[in-house]
């Protein structure tokens, strides 16, 4: 069968398709082609600015307007002339020097087309560049999105009690908009750290040590062109000791700080899906959905079990390509060419579980009623407040009062809680405000959000 969404192998390139289609200005066969030859024409051009070689006018136009249409057609050309040279960065090479052929340039300016480099320094520069890109224009923004929504959420919700729940059990009171808060903070936390990671990049020649620049130019700087080029013209930082290879260290970085966010996500999508079966959140139905083949009344909250399905999968790719990649024999093998490859997969993975997250908060029908309910049911959490309200009075063994009323008791209520009050030896002032505490009110007191 011919390739289309149906037949895709992978649900990122068939069902999920829809969700990720713009991932492939980054991560496809033909995005990796196409930075690769955007390298091997800055570098051409720079190697021309330098005076190494003449380059026309209209020859460096005709070459920059190839870059600027790269298009579809021009990689499924450079994919036929891989069918002969059986190499891909190579076929990058004589791709760009048949342009060069249709123009004013002599054989010497078609022989500095590659000059110097080995297929690391192209890829190895090709996929932090398309990475980077990637991150800025997709990724990011998608990230930031979301806990810019979950911001608004918190403070839509910053006053609504809630019944806290440590080891499943019912704890002192907190408020909702507070508890979403600790994810945006801990997004937020995440996303600084990401942006402290630079996007590294080798190039340096075949082991890293520019012996065919310096053996052609030995009064070159090789080291500060390749600076320059790198950290300047391709907007990425030059590692300044490498093998054939880029180390991969940071690269790896970027995925373990993708992999921390996601499991910040995955703890949000878990918390949701509590608060939906504990009935403090209904959900928006759409007319013509099921949520069941079977049972009719059902709205699952599958939005987050996708996410958190997605994110798993993300994460476990992101664990192996961390992991693998900044490991390799000596000066290289080619165990990272086929991993690299897949960069783009636990990216979509999680783009697509972006994409549900924010269409569960979407439906989310705030349930105040069964909040209180919960509250009211669960008097036994303010004996923190006034056990700890009675050590500040210096009351004896306020702590093992309330425990012997409370710990482990059905019923506590408020009458219950009140009774116990009037039965201490205290002042009817500090009864009274004892008796003002509720387990509504009791949630203390966060930052400004």
């Amino acid at each position: 069968m011919d390739l289309q969404q149906l037949t895709a192998i992978s649900p990122v390139d068939g069902r999920y398709r829809r969700q990720v289609s713009q991932l492939d200005e980054y991560f496809s066969e033909y995005a990796l082609i196409k930075y690769r030859v955007l390298v091997e024409m800055e570098y051409f051009f720079l190697l021309a600015d330098k005076k190494f070689f003449k380059l026309s006018a209209k020859a460096r136009a005709t070459l920059r307007k190839v870059l600027e249409d790269f298009s579809l057609e021009d990689a499924q050309a450079i994919k036929e002339i891989e069918k002969t040279t059986n190499h891909d960065v190579k076929a990058v090479e004589y791709f760009i020097k048949q342009k060069l052929e249709t123009t004013d340039a002599g054989a010497e300016a078609k022989e500095f087309v590659h000059f110097g480099l080995t297929s690391q320094d192209v890829n190895n520069t090709a996929i932090p560049l398309l990475w980077k890109n990637a991150m800025e224009y997709e990724f990011l923004p998608a990230i930031i999105n979301l806990q810019t929504k979950l911001h608004e959420l918190a403070n839509t919700w910053k006053n609504i009690p809630l019944l806290a729940r440590t080891h499943g059990q019912p704890a002192s009171p907190t408020r909702l908009g507070k508890e979403i808060m600790v994810f945006v903070e801990r997004i937020d936390n995440q996303v600084q750290l990401f942006s402290y990671i630079p996007y590294a990049a080798k190039f340096g020649g075949a082991t890293g040590n520019f012996n065919a620049h310096h053996i052609a130019y030995p009064k070159t700087d090789w080291v500060a062109f390749a600076n320059h080029f790198v950290d300047e013209v391709l907007g990425l930082q030059r590692m300044q000791f490498t093998t054939q290879i880029e180390h991969y260290d940071s690269l790896a970085a970027h995925f373990d700080a993708i992999k921390r966010i996601n499991n910040i996500l995955i703890d949000l999508c878990r918390d949701i899906w509590t608060y939906i079966s504990m009935d403090y959140f209904k959900q928006k139905t759409k007319k013509g959905e099921v949520g069941s083949s079977a049972m009719p009344h059902k709205v699952n909250p599958i939005d987050f079990e996708n996410a958190e399905g997605n994110l798993g999968i993300a994460n476990s790719l992101l664990e192996h390509l961390s992991a693998k990649l900044p490991i390799s024999r000596l000066q290289r093998d080619l165990t990272d060419s086929t991993v690299l490859r897949n960069i783009g997969v636990p990216v979509s993975h999680t783009m697509i579980a972006l994409s549900a997250i924010n269409k569960g908060l979407e439906k989310l029908v705030l349930n105040e009623k069964k909040m209180q309910e919960d509250l009211e049911n669960n008097w036994a959490v303010v004996a923190e407040a006034i056990q700890t309200v009675l050590r500040r009075e210096n009351y004896p063994n306020p702590y093992e009062a309330l425990k012997e009323l409370t710990r482990g008791a059905a019923g506590i209520n408020k009458q219950s809680m009140h009774q116990f009050i009037d039965s201490l030896k205290v002042s009817a002032t500090l009864k009274k405000e004892l008796k003002k505490i509720t387990p509504q009110n009791y949630t203390g007191i966060v930052p400004e959000m």
